[in-house]
Parts: C-alpha cells; structure tokens; sequence
C-alpha cells in the first residue's frame, strides 16, 4: 500500500501541492521547477507564499533532524517553494534566462 502523505492540520490547505512538491532533495526541486510550466508554479506560489512565515515558524518547534514525517512535508513544500520564487517574481519562466545548456548539479544535499 502507498504511503500517504499529510500537513500538519494547520497547513491542510496545501494538501493538495504535496504530490507535487513535496521533493526531498535540491535535485528533485530543480528537476521539478525546470519541469513545470508557469501557470503551475504560479499556483503553487500563490496558495504557499502567503503561508511560509507561519511554516517556518512552525517548523522551527521541532529539532531538524527528528522531524515528524507531516512536518518534514511541509519543510519539503516550502523549500520547493523557495526554488520556484525568482523564475514565478523575476524571470515569469522556469529556467535562468540566458543561461544556455546550462543546469544545476547538487553533489552534497545542504539538510538530511
């Protein structure tokens, strides 16, 4: 059986962007950004920035490297938020303008 995931209750109105967004590594993020059309990252970023504070926030009531697996979601949720910010605010694309070929390679996650 597929493991479900969930918010915590306080964050149920993202729900929906978990199957989406919920990525655990900087790789999936970009892989996921470059992947995405605007309209898609456009609703991510409407439903999801207004509600980063308070995540944060929340968050931070936990020790990082024993996070419930809600919590830790949500963490995912918005740091993937945080790496479709410029191209949704600046660029109105995915990719870096005038960046050619040119990618991302993570070799050391920042976070477990």
């Amino acid at each position: 059986m597929a493991r479900t995931r969930t918010l915590p209750a306080e964050f149920a109105d993202l729900e929906g962007f978990v199957a989406d967004w919920d990525l655990a590594t900087e790789g999936e993020r970009y892989a996921k950004r470059l992947a995405s059309d605007m309209p898609a990252m456009q609703a991510f970023y409407d439903a999801a920035m207004p509600r980063l504070a308070d995540a944060m926030s929340f968050c931070d009531n936990f020790p990082l490297h024993d996070l419930p697996e809600d919590v830790r979601s949500l963490m995912h949720l918005m740091q993937s938020l945080i790496t479709i910010s410029f191209p949704v605010e600046v660029w109105k694309q995915a990719r870096v303008p005038d960046s050619g070929a040119s990618y991302v390679e993570c070799i050391r996650e920042p976070v477990v």
